[in-house]
């Protein structure tokens, strides 16, 4: 699992609009640090034995350094992500990118907010709604990408996509903030026979579930130190990097990558 990663370049990251809470247009980023945080997170991504696929930047697209929202990929399809309207012109760049290296790619009939809001995890698909993705979603993933949905609503948009609440560390381990789903939802994912470790809200909101891991190296935010420190107990190498200018747009690690090798369904039958 993310052994394979998307990223785009921070060349033109900066904070033109406000459409999460944590964007402010009277606080932009320094260019400077902001390469300098994205170059240490390709960095690590290849230290750890991961592939990194490059899509330059549009001087349009400010967020386009996010890439994980631009589509989630599963087995050869994509589906591509249909954001807010200050980033659809991010989308026709990762669509010519998908198709040119072989990707079936379906477009989204509804607001989705792509790999932010859907993880894979093992043979399912954690799929977050109620913020940026449309409820009506969920039967299109699941025929789109012959996979199981499991349904997770957070409770504001404060965990505007589910990568700020949930990260999946491998198959069978989930890290989550309780405190960011709905009840039903919190249900949900302690029913799956998952193990689950918790993250406080106050960790969470500096964007430690923001996270990649590839089941043996978890690449993760700096200044989160408990769950740094739970993920090291169960034997995992973990990286801890500053991601301060990239929070400034309401992203982290995770939002920086799309994973291009999420398996596809397994036969059924």
């Amino acid at each position: 699992m993310n052994s394979e990663l998307l990223v785009s370049d921070a060349r033109h990251f900066r904070v033109d609009y406000e459409i999460n809470p944590y964007m402010d247009t009277a606080v932009q980023p320094d260019t400077e640090a902001t390469l300098a945080e994205h170059r240490a997170i390709v960095t690590a991504h290849l230290a750890a034995g991961r592939t990194v696929e490059t899509l330059p930047s549009a001087p349009q697209c400010p967020d386009m350094v996010f890439t994980a929202n631009t589509a989630v990929v599963r087995g050869g399809r994509a589906v591509l992500g249909c954001p807010p309207p200050q980033r659809k012109a991010e989308i026709p760049y990762v669509e010519e990118w998908l198709t040119g290296r072989g990707f079936e790619v379906v477009e989204a009939p509804h607001a989705f907010s792509g790999q932010g809001d859907a993880l894979s995890c093992g043979d399912l698909l954690l799929t977050g709604w109620g913020q940026r993705t449309d409820e009506r979603m969920l039967p299109v993933l699941a025929r789109e990408l012959d996979c199981e949905v499991v349904p997770l609503r957070t409770v504001s948009p404060r965990w505007y996509d589910l990568d700020l609440a949930v990260g999946v560390v491998d198959a069978d381990t989930l890290a989550y903030c309780p405190e960011a789903l709905d009840a039903p939802s919190v249900r949900t994912l302690r029913g799956l026979g998952i193990e689950l470790i918790e993250v406080s809200p106050e960790e969470a909101a500096r964007f430690a579930l923001n996270l990649v891991s590839d089941g043996t190296t978890v690449t993760m935010a700096r200044g989160v130190p408990r769950l740094a420190a739970a993920l090291r107990d169960r034997g995992l190498a973990v990286v801890e990097l500053g991601t301060t200018e990239l929070a400034k747009g309401g992203g982290g690690i995770r939002c920086t990558a799309l994973t291009l090798d999420n398996p596809p369904a397994k036969p059924r039958g």
